[in-house]
């Protein structure tokens, strides 16, 4: 093996360890193909660079987070895919004539688009969950996703799938559903757990992701909506949103105005009635029937009274 394939097995075991599962060592060596002697020896390299790895208890390894590298690492590999827009404007700015301006832009897009940072942003719970779908992706194998709880009617179902790419931060997976024919996002905190059925994938070219707006809503249809907004409306938007930057402008008249396409009007809607005071919805008027339809139902809810 040479140096760059080591370095390469000593990244991916230092991110799996410091998921905050824990780990045999059995399974450590099956994962990454190691014998015991390069398994210990590869413990005792971690030890040396001040990641603390105690005497296993009940024979299960992993990485404590309060070893001294842990945040510097963990910081630089969260990566969300907003952080990754902010980040590539302030590289654009640069000018293009600046050789350094390329490599960052490489660096930043490498760092976003691996699949092993999801350890380090996903919850422990869920990192197995993440695990499973990621192997099942990349063999393309459909998943039995046990008690997939739906937001709709609160039930807990298994659903059968055919995941095929994860939403920004690993929040969700993309799978074609079996039963229903068609394409969701199914968000990876309501998954049980996830078993790798030996079916294979059988409806790949149907496998599309829905465009997603700026709110964080998908769907196939699209409707652009524009708003006037107060400074203080549009500081939130981008604080909140900071995909929707790209879409202020400032009118002649100085007022701020977000002009994009939404997937529906539910993530729009809920941010235009936080800030009713500050928010004037210019079109379309289905938006403003959406908002009034919200706020009538809010008012009439006799919980609320």
């Amino acid at each position: 093996m040479n140096e760059h394939e080591k370095l390469r097995r000593l990244l991916e075991m230092l991110i799996f360890l410091s998921s905050g599962l824990r780990y045999t060592k059995d399974e450590i060596i099956q994962r990454f193909n190691l014998s015991e002697r390069s398994f210990y020896r590869y413990i005792r390299t971690f030890r040396n660079a001040g990641f603390i790895i105690l005497v296993p208890k009940e024979g299960r390894y992993f990485i404590d987070k309060k070893s001294p590298y842990f945040k510097e690492i963990d910081e630089l590999l969260h990566f969300s895919k907003e952080e990754a827009y902010i980040l590539q404007q302030a590289i654009h700015s640069i000018s293009n004539v600046n050789l350094l301006k390329q490599n960052l832009i490489e660096k930043l897009y490498a760092l976003y688009n691996s699949e092993r940072v999801a350890d380090t942003i996903t919850k422990m719970e869920h990192s197995k969950n993440i695990h499973e779908i990621t192997k099942a992706i990349k063999q393309k194998k459909r998943v039995l996703l046990i008690g997939y709880q739906s937001a709709n009617s609160n039930a807990k179902k298994d659903r059968v799938v055919e995941p095929f790419k994860f939403t920004s931060n690993f929040i969700a997976t993309w799978a074609y559903d079996v039963e229903s024919n068609c394409c969701k996002i199914f968000k990876n905190t309501r998954i049980a757990s996830v078993k790798i059925l030996k079916e294979n994938w059988n409806h790949e070219p149907f496998h599309v992701a829905l465009p997603m707006d700026v709110f964080r809503i998908s769907s196939k249809e699209q409707t652009e909506v524009k708003l006037k907004l107060s400074v203080r409306a549009s500081e939130l938007l981008k604080k909140e949103y900071p995909l929707a930057e790209q879409f202020i402008t400032i009118d002649p008249h100085d007022d701020c105005v977000f002009t994009a396409p939404v997937c529906g009007f539910e993530g729009v809607g809920r941010f235009v009635i936080g800030l009713c005071n500050d928010v004037e919805v210019v079109y379309p008027r289905e938006l403003k029937d959406f908002i009034k339809t919200k706020v009538k139902n809010i008012l009439t809810d006799s919980s609320w009274q």
